[in-house]
């Protein structure tokens, strides 16, 4: 009996000090990645601000092939909103256009709703590439996505690495991107 009650204590201590480390740790993350495509500015962008293309490189999406999908509005345009609702990893929620700078940069905003409740957003920027060995024309794509975690939700922050695994997944995305457009 003294060895589960002493157990229990050093548990319970644990998850205090894990919720008080909470208090002081950082609250948001961002993560960025940058791919180099063999196409056209222009060609890149008018690809990427379809969200409905993202059905072909991003790796989320990609994740649940069978999950339900809702569209309201123009896909491509602001307000644009593309819906999930998963059985599998990808959850539920949806993602809304929130802002075009045409040939250069698409803002959305991710609103989860299952397996968390969140909100991140995300920013792909175009931009010519320097390319010193070839004259042909190639894009610079840069994806950038970012969050904040309320307390105490902010321990998930302590306990993984989410800059790693979001950061692989990004790279993932941007790959299947470029194989995508350089077909």
């Amino acid at each position: 009996m003294n060895i589960l009650l002493t157990l229990l204590a050093i548990i319970g201590g644990l998850v205090c000090i894990l919720f008080l480390a909470a208090l002081f740790t950082r609250k948001a993350y961002r993560i960025e990645r940058t791919v180099t495509i063999g196409r056209p500015v222009q060609e890149v962008f008018n690809y990427i601000r379809h969200l409905k293309n993202q059905e072909q490189y991003s790796k989320w999406v990609m994740m649940d092939p069978h999950m339900k999908k809702e569209f309201r509005g123009n896909d491509g345009t602001t307000g644009f909103v593309y819906g999930w609702d998963g059985n599998n990893k990808a959850g539920a929620g949806e993602q809304e256009i929130t802002g075009i700078v045409d040939g250069k940069q698409l803002n959305t905003e991710v609103r989860f709703r299952r397996p968390f409740k969140g909100i991140a957003h995300s920013l792909m920027t175009t931009g010519a590439a320097a390319n010193s060995i070839n004259k042909a024309e190639s894009t610079t794509v840069q994806w950038v996505f970012s969050s904040e975690l309320k307390y105490p939700a902010n321990i998930f922050l302590l306990l993984t690495n989410v800059e790693k695994t979001l950061g692989r997944d990004l790279e993932t995305s941007l790959a299947n991107l470029k194989h995508r457009l350089e077909q």
